[in-house]
């Protein structure tokens, strides 16, 4: 009977060892961080910022819990796991997100740069049916420096898009797609009502 009982006792002693000695998921940490980081090098903390600062968020949580774990004498790292593991598929998720996005956005921007210069040649084309006069004359120097300015600005996007800096070139782009159309507008307009009078 002493015997059973202790042999009982020495189970129960290995059992609480086991488990107070459970080991830390390194190898999950080591992941979540590996496919966080790989989130952040395709670009997700640029181009998704909300959804890479929640991946973040949730790296914290499971890391909340990490420590919480590591604090207690009976460790169980279950939940802890789990959590790593979503981590590691929210940021996996992230990276094909971010990819899609940039690609969208590279598409997106080659067409402004088609369109902006199309907008600019019809400019100019209008410039030539357009009411010269005193008045007329000055206006349209003024307008043929705007698309000047304009196609300035479109090389720089262009350098700016070769380099892959894709959010600053499509808001420069969209600027210089405003001022061409709206410098579009205005001309259609002034022959519109000329072509009138002279009728």
């Amino acid at each position: 009977m002493k015997a059973k009982n202790t042999f009982i006792g020495a189970l129960f002693i290995g059992i609480i060892g086991l488990t107070s000695c459970a080991g830390v998921p390194q190898a999950e940490v080591d992941a979540a961080n590996a496919a966080i980081s790989g989130a952040q090098v395709a670009g997700a903390d640029i181009y998704l910022e909300d959804e890479f600062q929640a991946l973040n968020d949730s790296m914290a949580v499971a890391m909340a819990s990490l420590e919480e774990q590591k604090s207690k004498f009976f460790k169980k790292y279950d939940v802890t796991i789990e959590k790593l593991n979503a981590v590691t598929e929210q940021a996996t998720e992230l990276t094909a997100n971010t990819n899609e996005v940039i690609m969208s956005l590279r598409s997106e921007i080659t067409a402004t740069i088609s369109e902006v210069s199309e907008l600019v040649a019809e400019a100019r084309t209008l410039i030539s049916e357009a009411p010269r006069g005193k008045e007329g004359s000055t206006a349209l120097v003024a307008i043929k420096a705007e698309l000047d300015a304009i196609e300035t600005s479109m090389n720089e996007s262009n350098e700016m898009f070769q380099s892959g800096q894709l959010k600053p070139t499509m808001e420069k782009l969209s600027v210089a797609r405003e001022k061409a159309s709206s410098i579009n507008t205005e001309l259609t307009e002034v022959i519109s009502k000329y072509k009138t009078v002279r009728k």
